[in-house]
């Protein structure tokens, strides 16, 4: 018989803004911005491969994502000590990079991470 292997805790994402406060318009049109600069990495693969890599500064993780891709980033976001943000919707994060919906971004760029960071602490922006 296998002995099960004890689950890691889940990482909670901090949330520090309402997908409908000023904070999170600025900080979406700030995510748009990095996506044309290719400064944005865009859906669960790409983000997995940017945090290997060691390039990732901020992720964004929607709340109603599916368990399995959370599952399959936050615990690799924990791991490597990546900032992690949520109380977003996938519809929201995909209104923000022109797609329909996306369970998870990644902010590559430590100045516009920065950027996003301070757009969503302020809810008045």
């Amino acid at each position: 018989m296998r002995a099960r292997r004890a689950k890691a805790p889940k990482q909670a994402p901090s949330r520090v803004h309402s997908a409908d406060s000023a904070g999170w318009e600025k900080a979406s049109r700030l995510i748009g911005l990095g996506l044309r600069a290719r400064m944005v990495v865009v859906g669960v693969q790409q983000v997995r491969a940017a945090v290997v890599k060691g390039s990732v500064a901020l992720a964004i993780v929607a709340d109603d994502a599916a368990e399995h891709s959370r599952a399959k980033v936050l615990p690799l976001l924990s791991a490597r000590r990546v900032r992690v943000v949520g109380g977003v919707t996938a519809a929201d994060l995909g209104a923000a990079v022109g797609r329909e919906t996306t369970a998870a971004i990644a902010v590559v760029d430590a100045a516009l991470a920065s950027g996003i960071s301070e757009a969503l602490a302020s809810p008045t922006a």
